[in-house]
């Protein structure tokens, strides 16, 4: 029974919080003025990243830019090397006909159906790329829009998390008491 009381009474003691208090200064302060800011207009961000980027650095997260550079310069890359490809297979069918040998480098005796294959498979890439880079730019204003919203959302740092054993009784006959653990998040 005191091993119980005593177990108990710790864990009551381990759940206490302490605060400090904070020194208020009593002291007359001067007026200080304060000028507005103009407030952060998630539209002007918008319309800043219609230049790639641009958005971005007007919200402060210039970190950003070098990934929808990356990104876009990537999609340019790849869609001008399908279309490079596609035109060339294009010619050459065009060339040699359906049942024609084809004379590409690299590609020499390859039947006119190969080569018409090959020219739609290009195209297929073109469009996707061509499709994926509008996704990318339509990203970067999504971006741009999203956290120009968010800009002034300020996350305070006053959330508190407290974790706290206890003994809790059980319904059954005597003294009998299971022990627990409280997790409690205050905002």
């Amino acid at each position: 029974m005191y091993r119980r009381l005593l177990i108990f009474i710790l864990l009551l003691v381990a759940t206490v919080s302490v605060q400090g208090q904070e020194l208020v200064d009593v002291r007359p302060s001067t007026v200080v003025s304060v000028t507005p800011t103009k407030p952060h207009n998630p539209t002007k961000a918008v319309l800043l990243s219609l230049i790639p980027g641009a958005g971005q650095i007007y919200n402060g997260q210039a970190w950003k830019v070098p990934i929808f550079y990356a990104a876009l310069g990537a999609m340019g890359y790849l869609v001008y090397t399908n279309y490079s490809e596609m035109m060339m297979f294009k010619n050459e069918y065009l060339r040699i006909g359906y049942n024609g040998r084809s004379t590409l480098d690299g590609y020499s005796g390859y039947p006119g159906s190969s080569i018409y294959n090959m020219y739609q498979s290009s195209n297929k890439n073109f469009q996707r790329y061509i499709l994926i880079s509008v996704a990318v730019y339509a990203f970067n204003l999504l971006d741009a829009y999203v956290f120009g919203h968010l800009y002034d959302f300020q996350v305070s740092d006053d959330l508190s998390l407290n974790l706290s054993p206890s003994l809790t009784p059980l319904p059954t006959d005597g003294y009998a008491v299971s022990p627990t653990l409280s997790l409690s998040l205050h905002f």
